[in-house]
């Protein structure tokens, strides 16, 4: 069934739902990533093998994209002088507002957080010291204004000699998925990175590049498979519920994206292998054709006039130009500016009804019933998202961040 822009607002979220026992969700991940189930969809049809396996049942001559993203340690937890505790969820930064440029503040910077016990925190400013290489560092945090439920936070240190990145790593603890029901643990520093990660900046995980290791990807470049990064850093909204009946009240979170110009060059010579490692990268490589569109009609636009919004695929007069034509305008643009990586954001929401620009295969793990994830995977697999849900549950793969993965053809 395809839907026209209108239907698209009005999908009822409750028919993307499915029964998820506690039990199925991983709690951990298991002890070697790529030894995980892998679930092969192709042609309407459902086979499974072990992940370690996968360059086997790649096309030949793909492009496999991965999100470098890294998780930073965006928990920050403060005790008041009452001895009341109150934690601040770093979420992305405001000033300065490039994430590069925020993590390297020698003393103070701006971010735009979400925060636990808020009514402990009506005023004031909340201090916490910390021992890094011996050496005492005071963080205070002050709550400068809000914005409904996510707040904006300034916070100083009064030692120069380190940044606010190491100030998160000796402070911060890293935010695992609250489905996990249970604290950040000392394994999750590293189990809950890919080990291609990079750039810092995400509250949550790739979780599809989870299953890979350097053997694995050793495969892929033995069988000559081709791999690209690009970035997409993970917002708290990934965890976001669609608590509206329709689409139409549920509003995306919006995500920075950095996708370097060799990579658009790559895609549109090779526009018909490309496969997305993670839902983050297909909502940026499918961002990026939008973005193409915009260029074609603006092509002096700014990054901040470039971000796609979530209904921008759905209206009719967006897509009219080929893949070809909307990574061109992308590339003169950047040649036109002098710049090597695309940076802007994206809002894209993808769900049944979607046309696929760029992405022609899927690796990603199972996603939450009523969840924006699933309703793209039913987008990507024509609606037949149950069969595939189904046999995951009946065959004993392990749901969400930890669990197993499917390769979607």
């Amino acid at each position: 069934m395809r839907y026209m822009k209108n239907d698209v607002k009005h999908i009822r979220i409750e028919e993307y739902t499915y029964a998820l026992p506690d039990e199925r969700i991983a709690k951990y991940p298991l002890a070697k990533r790529d030894e995980s189930k892998l679930l092969i969809y192709k042609d309407g049809e459902v086979s499974e093998r072990i992940f370690k396996q996968i360059g086997d049942y790649l096309p030949a001559d793909s492009l496999l994209v991965f999100n470098n993203t890294r998780v930073i340690q965006a928990r920050l937890k403060f005790r008041k002088y009452t001895g009341a505790r109150v934690e601040i969820f770093c979420l992305e930064p405001i000033e300065p507002n490039d994430y590069a440029q925020v993590f390297q503040q020698t003393d103070c910077c701006t971010w735009l957080c979400l925060i636990g016990k808020l009514k402990r925190w009506k005023e004031g400013i909340l201090y916490r010291t910390v021992e890094i290489d011996e050496t005492p560092v005071t963080l205070s945090a002050e709550r400068i204004e809000s914005y409904g439920d996510v707040h904006k936070v300034t916070f100083r240190w009064d030692n120069p000699a380190f940044t606010f990145a190491e100030l998160l790593d000796a402070i911060g603890t890293l935010p695992i998925p609250p489905y996990l029901h249970r604290e950040t643990e000392k394994s999750d520093l590293q189990t809950y990175q890919t080990v291609y990660a990079k750039k810092k900046g995400s509250v949550a995980a790739p979780t599809a590049g989870l299953h890979f290791t350097s053997e694995v990807l050793a495969g892929l470049d033995a069988k000559k498979i081709g791999r690209e990064e690009l970035t997409l850093h993970v917002g708290a909204g990934t965890f976001k519920p669609v608590k509206s009946e329709t689409l139409e009240g549920h509003e995306m979170h919006t995500e920075f994206i950095s996708v370097p110009r060799k990579v658009i060059e790559r895609i549109k010579n090779n526009p018909e292998k490309v496969i997305a490692v993670g839902t983050t990268s297909v909502r940026t490589l499918e961002s990026l054709y939008y973005i193409g569109v915009k260029l074609a009609t603006r092509p002096e636009a700014s990054s901040e006039d470039l971000v796609v919004d979530q209904w921008m695929a759905y209206e009719e007069e967006n897509n009219k130009i080929t893949v070809e034509e909307a990574l061109q305008h992308i590339l003169d643009y950047l040649k036109k500016k002098q710049l090597k990586t695309l940076i802007t954001a994206t809002q894209i929401m993808i769900v049944p009804g979607y046309e696929f620009k760029i992405v022609r295969g899927i690796i990603t793990n199972f996603h939450q019933p009523q969840s924006t994830l699933l309703l793209l995977i039913s987008a990507f697999v024509k609606g037949d998202w149950k069969q595939i849900y189904d046999y995951a549950l009946k065959n004993n793969f392990r749901f969400l961040s930890y669990g197993d993965s499917s390769l979607l053809l």
